[in-house]
């Protein structure tokens, strides 16, 4: 299928990439089919690109690159309907806000990004007693390069 963005132009997706949102991201909850695009200059991070809207998509990056003690408790039934059979299909990322000023920028740790790399199904969890919060400073001085060429296209990995 073609996806159409606005940051990357138009893409050629395989349906079997597709990631389906059983939980939506919380306030985009009429968009329910995603996408992962990577791009090598903006690694570690990923773009969690919506199929249905070409406006929007979030930054994403695995919590554990920034966070190593990050750790979640998760309900059985809260991922049930991931039909997760074993937790190495199971991959979580934490949505990012970067500001004008990047040395500001947050990972949302309390609201992470749940998917299952065999199904390609995913949700949006809310922890709701959890220590972590929405808005965790992710680093202080380093610059992240951000270039938009050569987007690809993702199945979500284990890391």
């Amino acid at each position: 299928m073609r996806v159409d963005t606005s940051r990357f132009g138009s893409l050629e997706v395989k349906d079997e990439v597709v990631i389906r949102m059983t939980k939506p991201v919380l306030g985009f909850e009429q968009f329910r089919r995603y996408v992962i695009v990577e791009t090598e200059d903006f690694e570690p991070f990923k773009w969690f690109q919506s199929v249905e809207n070409p406006d929007l998509a979030f930054v994403i990056v695995n919590p554990l690159l920034f966070f190593p003690d990050y750790t979640i408790e998760v309900n059985p039934k809260e991922i049930e309907e991931l039909e997760v059979s074993e937790t190495t299909d199971v991959v979580t990322y934490a949505i990012v806000t970067i500001p004008q000023d990047y040395t500001r920028m947050t990972a949302n740790l309390q609201g992470p990004l749940v998917i299952n790399t065999r199904t390609r199904l995913a949700k949006q969890l809310v922890l709701v007693n959890s220590r972590h919060g929405i808005r965790h400073r992710m680093f202080e001085a380093e610059r992240v390069g951000v270039d938009m060429e050569k987007p690809r296209v993702a199945v979500p990995a284990h890391r």
